[in-house]
């Protein structure tokens, strides 16, 4: 009766583990000295085969096979070790070494000696299966049976034991060499494709990160400078009122406070999801739409004259997040603009306008003061350069620049989101 709990007993060693991991393990570390050393390996199987060949040859085990018994024992011994000793260089020439055995082989066969040595030829003959095009294969293959052909030719009676018993090992060696070699290729094939793989990771890991820091840093330059712009505008604003009107002066510092915990409110929204404890951060929708109308009373607490104008139809499903917070962005960021450029006496003009295929923006106004930096222009200048990538990663164009009259004006275009670009 066989035991339940060892259901393959002949795979185990006598102590009870499987023979598999130490099998692997000698294979493993045969191949690690292969490596790096792998000379010493090439003198070892070489001087390994030619000792078998010399106690071939000493104990006259020759004989058993031998079809002339009277063969000179000089030249049995001088084509044993032709066939052994040129295996140092199978791996380096392992076409050199089976055309320099291919005329021992043939002695081998004509003297009648038949030495078993001759089967070594299948090492070279491993080794080009293993490395070399199948071409050299096949003219290995040729090489090697020719001389054993020729014997059978000129010695009746010997094919079957000597053309035959050639070919026969000439295939065993050769399936077995491709056996390796397709598993060899497969497995670098594995190995390369988890590499690239990794590389491809490790470059969308730094990719994400890249385009997460840049959509963080527009989000900062948004909310940082669009309320420190209105800030400073109601804080100009409230100094000027202070002497002639208190309580508007009043007023100026209430909309300043307002608007610094409104500041705070979104820069902690922003950086609460970088933490890492994911779940702790404050979520809060983004801006949309509906959220200009707060932006614009804002601006105009600032001592910004501005005027919001509605053109056509919105589409009956509202654009996505996304997109509306685009646009809040870009309006956002043109007033933000105006208030650091234009003047203290410029007005401002926004105007959307809905057309079939999309959304067109306009921000102007009449300020004459300096040109707002483009992106990479000035030191710290992101502006026009962070409307641009929002306009981008909705298939949008957006144009900014100064008017021929005076003044300034940015132009966003957004296709609708089932829109070719």
């Amino acid at each position: 009766m066989s035991d339940d709990k060892n259901p393959h007993p002949g795979h185990l060693a006598p102590g009870g583990a499987p023979l598999t991991p130490y099998i692997q393990d000698l294979v493993q570390r045969l191949r690690a000295l292969d490596r790096r050393r792998p000379r010493l390996w090439d003198i070892t199987v070489t001087g390994f085969w030619v000792v078998v060949a010399v106690l071939d040859y000493s104990t006259g085990g020759w004989r058993t096979v031998a079809h002339n018994m009277e063969a000179p024992e000089p030249l049995v011994l001088l084509m044993s070790l032709c066939f052994s000793v040129p295996l140092l260089w199978r791996r380096r020439r392992p076409v050199t070494v089976l055309l320099l055995m291919a005329p021992v082989s043939l002695v081998n066969i004509w003297t009648g000696a038949v030495v078993q040595a001759a089967f070594l030829q299948l090492i070279p003959v491993y080794t080009i299966a293993l490395r070399l095009p199948l071409r050299t294969l096949a003219w290995s293959g040729l090489v090697m049976c020719l001389p054993a052909a020729a014997g059978a030719i000129l010695i009746p009676g010997t094919a079957d034991r000597q053309l035959v018993s050639y070919l026969w090992g000439f295939v065993f060696v050769t399936l077995l060499a491709i056996v390796v070699r397709t598993r060899r290729e497969y497995t670098e094939a594995l190995v390369e494709r988890a590499h690239r793989l990794e590389r491809e990771r490790d470059q969308q890991a730094q990719l994400a990160a890249a385009a997460e820091r840049a959509r963080i840093a527009r989000e900062m330059h948004d909310i940082i400078g669009h309320n420190l712009s209105v800030i400073t505008g109601l804080a100009d604003g409230g100094a000027y009122a202070a002497a002639k009107n208190p309580e508007r002066a009043g007023q100026a510092l209430e909309a300043i406070g307002t608007t610094s915990r409104q500041a705070l409110a979104e820069l902690r929204r922003v950086l609460g999801v970088l933490r890492e404890p994911a779940p702790a951060a404050d979520l809060a929708p983004q801006p949309s739409l509906a959220d200009l109308d707060n932006l614009l009373t804002g601006v105009r607490e600032a001592g910004l004259p501005v005027r919001l104008t509605v053109h056509g139809t919105p589409p009956p499903e509202p654009a996505s997040p996304g997109h509306q917070l685009a646009v809040y962005r870009v309006v956002q960021e043109s007033l933000t603009n105006t208030l650091k450029h234009a003047g203290p006496e410029a007005t401002a003009e926004i105007s959307l306008t809905y057309t079939p295929t999309g959304l067109e923006v306009r921000a102007t106004d009449s300020g004459g003061g300096p040109q707002p930096p483009e992106s990479g222009s000035a030191p710290h200048g992101r502006g026009i350069g962070g409307m641009r990538e929002r306009a981008s990663l909705y298939n949008g164009t957006l144009e900014s620049g100064r008017l021929p009259a005076g003044g300034w004006q940015t132009r966003l275009r957004l296709p609708l989101e089932d829109t070719p670009p």
